[in-house]
């Protein structure tokens, strides 16, 4: 059994920074398993922001490299995802997802407005 819930999210003018965090509850080693962001804008498919490896290393989006970074905190079972210089593009729901589990989060409202 996993939960997630993530958190963080909120209503931001475009430039500024959201930190968004997602704990994990489970019996499982979180450690073991990589971790994503995901993001699911109205009317649009869900698709990954950022993800991390069990051994840290990070991969991210087109749309978003170089404005976001992605950390893991294997002591607290956290994942964390640090937004700066949001776009309006940006607004979505953000949920995270161990990649090898079959979980979601309930997800976290990001509105960027101009």
């Amino acid at each position: 059994q996993v939960q997630l819930v993530e958190s963080g999210g909120g209503l931001v003018q475009a430039g500024g920074s959201l930190k968004l965090s997602c704990a994990a509850s489970t019996t499982r080693t979180f450690s073991l398993t990589g971790m994503g962001w995901f993001r699911q804008a109205p009317g649009k498919q869900r698709e990954s922001v950022a993800s991390i490896t069990p051994d840290g290393k990070t991969s991210y989006a087109d749309s978003v490299k170089g404005r976001v970074t992605i950390s893991r905190d294997d002591a607290k079972n956290t994942v964390d995802l640090q937004m700066n210089n949001l776009k309006p593009e940006d607004t979505a729901v953000y949920y995270c997802k161990p990649l090898t589990w079959g979980y979601w989060g309930q997800g976290t409202q990001v509105t960027v407005s101009v």
